[in-house]
């Protein structure tokens, strides 16, 4: 007894230093009112587990491993401040206060950490863990039971009024365990009958947890054996909503085991949730510093000799350089978990040799924050299933593109979709959601609904160009021509919905077959003899890697120099393109699209601050995709503006390369002051 009276003055020393007491005062306000009369009273008390741990070692020891008998503590505490107090009148007995215990931490060792991929799966102890993993499945929001009172049916005992038997909800308890029929009076042994009127209602909403090495699955690593399970996770009350498909968490949580006849069902009672961001090494390597210092004397030399050498595991440098640009621009816009914003910067790349543009786009998504690569006999964007925890609601699980939240999502090759799944990818690029239709009478609901979920990755896709050309294209080819490539069965509006669509012209049975099929036989060999690029740059998997995940934390600021030149671009574009017959081809959402690429141009060049020639790398994407779509305009560009020039031939290249960039650069600008209204205002003529 004088343990029980020790602790329980340690809880109240506790709670006074804390600002618990202050906290109780004002959350007992709102009941107040005069018709506020419930039969339980529900209170979230924070628990710091290291001040308690410091200002009692036998308290801190039941918070981390007996929360059951703490709970009990913090209770009593609670209720006999209510009384003294006069804090909330219609509270009679003390187990009408709920208390749930929040830990704001646990200690940071082995024995109090859970790894999802090795988890027991059976009877442990009834502790809280730390836990970390990924969203994969969720339901909607269900009520169940907190607190009912429950009355004596003997009228002459002394329980048939009162609160004395009130039952609460517990970790692992079901509906039934707290409310059920068969109770029996503690006094008289009669039988109990539940006071309606004073049932207390939560919602609660299930949630699947799974390790997070199931991303290494969903990439484009080679298939393993090991396989992972989820593992169903409990939100209760404040905790609904705060979880969202696709994204990373760090739980604590209660594991137990929930009796549902016949079986058993393991899960977790959540009691804080918090977004979780992994950690990635971001250095730059002495190699790509080096390359950084040779290329200060330009804006676009260093990108450009990046994009030269990426992905010479796959293709040789030089071939796709645009292709490889783009990839860089979209991986290095890719945010991590706790990012609020995200600029998606979409591809589509036309090929006729889809394989190697394929393989290429699979190394690249292994550099990214998340990549997930869509597999054909999976879900693109969401599904739906009954829940099976007794809940009888929709439970809607996470397809590809919210499993790459936060990353990039890769769709393959156009050509192996039906007509409505490209309809689903065209709307999803459009609205940057994902919307599911909820039967109301299959699950249990009055009414149908329809759910929303947002999508926060980027998508890279390809399509076989030689074959959309033969579709179309005249006796004599004419459609092979740049700016008459038509889309064939594919929808044009789906082309505008990606981003950025790229052509990569390499003509079949042309020197870029031959050097590839070269490249891949000295791939396929071992290793020695002298290089088959011995002038071209050469760097490794991992310098990219880090190098990304250092560009990724940079934040470019646009300049007036940026901001002008692409707001001059789009207005003037918008006034050349104009057609009486399909109205403007130019879109609000290129402007977006050329900021998203400027920046992602600023950050490969390690800058803070988006300069004119970062805009202008944009405008010229922006521009080939355009004309690609819709046919070329006044403004004359190159077929491969971002590179007019092969960077094989060494400093000469790099020289050359600079000097039409320059050109380019005046050409946009003569376009941006003949055309663009008000434009003579900050262009001058000369």
């Amino acid at each position: 007894m004088d343990e029980v009276l020790a602790l329980k003055e340690s809880v109240l020393f506790y709670l006074d230093r804390s600002g618990g007491l202050q906290k109780l005062v004002e959350d007992c306000e709102p009941f107040n009112g005069p018709q506020q009369s419930e039969a339980v009273y529900r209170f979230c008390v924070s628990v710091n587990p290291s001040d308690v741990m410091e200002l009692d070692p036998l308290l801190g020891d039941r918070v981390l491993h007996d929360p059951l008998t703490a709970t009990s503590l913090f209770r009593s505490v609670c209720f006999i401040s209510i009384k003294t107090l006069s804090l909330i009148e219609q509270i009679h007995t003390e187990n009408q206060v709920n208390i749930i215990l929040k830990l704001t931490h646990l200690p940071p060792f082995p024995e109090y950490t859970l790894d999802l991929s090795a988890a027991p799966r059976s009877y442990g102890p009834t502790r809280p863990f730390a836990m970390e993993g990924l969203v994969i499945a969720m339901t909607r929001t269900t009520q169940y039971t907190q607190g009912a009172r429950f009355l004596c049916s003997d009228d002459d005992c002394t329980c048939s009024t009162g609160y004395t038997h009130i039952r609460v909800h517990r970790p692992g308890a079901t509906e039934a365990a707290t409310v059920r029929r068969d109770f029996s009076c503690l006094v008289c042994g009669a039988p109990l009958k539940e006071d309606l009127k004073f049932r207390v209602l939560g919602d609660k909403q299930l949630v699947e947890l799974i390790h997070v090495g199931v991303l290494d699955v969903l990439n484009v690593h080679p298939q393993r054996s090991l396989r992972y399970q989820s593992v169903t996770l409990f939100l209760r009350d404040e905790l609904c909503h705060s979880m969202e498909l696709g994204r990373l968490y760090r739980v604590l949580g209660i594991p137990a085991l929930v009796h549902q006849w016949p079986g058993l069902t393991w899960s977790v009672e959540a009691s804080s949730v918090q977004p979780c961001e992994p950690v990635y090494p971001h250095t730059v390597s002495p190699d790509l510093q080096a390359l950084l210092k040779a290329a200060a004397g330009s804006p676009w030399r260093f990108p450009g000799l990046l994009a030269h050498s990426f992905g010479s595991e796959v293709v040789p440098p030089g071939r796709y350089d645009t292709l490889k640009l783009a990839l860089l621009l979209s991986l290095v816009q890719t945010t991590p978990e706790t990012a609020q914003t995200f600029h998606s910067l979409d591809l589509l790349a036309l090929a006729s040799d889809t394989l190697v543009i394929d393989r290429l786009m699979a190394y690249s998504l292994s550099l990214a924050v998340r990549g997930v690569r869509h597999q054909a006999q999976g879900e693109m964007f969401a599904s739906l299933s009954r829940d099976e925890h007794g809940a009888g609601t929709a439970n809607v699980h996470a397809g590809s593109a919210l499993l790459a939240s936060g990353g990039v999502c890769m769709l393959g090759d156009l050509g192996g979709f039906r007509k409505d799944k490209l309809d689903a990818i065209q709307s999803v690029l459009e609205s940057r959601a994902v919307a599911v239709f909820v039967p109301g009478r299959r699950y249990g609901e009055e009414a149908d609904q329809q759910l929303s979920f947002p999508v926060r990755c980027s998508f890279w896709a390809l399509a076989d160009a030689s074959e959309l050309l033969l579709r179309r294209s005249g006796p004599r080819g004419h459609g092979a021509l740049l700016g008459a490539t038509e889309m064939g069965p594919k929808p044009s509006q789906l082309a505008e919905s990606f981003g950025l669509v790229l052509r990569c012209p390499d003509p079949l049975g042309g020197p870029g077959v031959l050097a590839q099929a070269a490249h891949t036989l000295s791939q396929a060999l071992p290793p020695g003899g002298e290089p088959l690029y011995p002038t071209a740059i050469q760097l490794p998997y991992q310098d990219y890697k880090e190098f990304l995940s250092h560009a990724r934390g940079l934040r470019g600021e646009l300049s007036s120099g940026a901001e002008k030149m692409i707001h001059g671009y789009y207005m003037a574009s918008r006034r050349v393109r104009c057609d009486q017959n399909h109205g403007v081809k130019v879109s609000v959402a290129s402007v977006k699209l050329m900021i998203t690429l400027a920046e992602a141009h600023c950050k490969l060049c390690l800058r803070t601050t988006v300069e004119e020639e970062d805009a202008l790398i944009a405008v010229l994407l922006c521009e080939n995709s355009i004309t690609l779509q819709h046919g070329a305009s006044v403004l004359v560009i190159p077929p491969d503006p971002a590179f007019p020039c092969d960077l094989g031939e060494g400093v000469g290249a790099l020289l050359r390369r600079d000097l039409l960039l320059e050109d380019l650069r005046q050409a946009v600008l003569r376009f941006i002051y003949a055309y663009a209204p008000g434009a003579a205002s900050y262009i001058a003529e000369e």
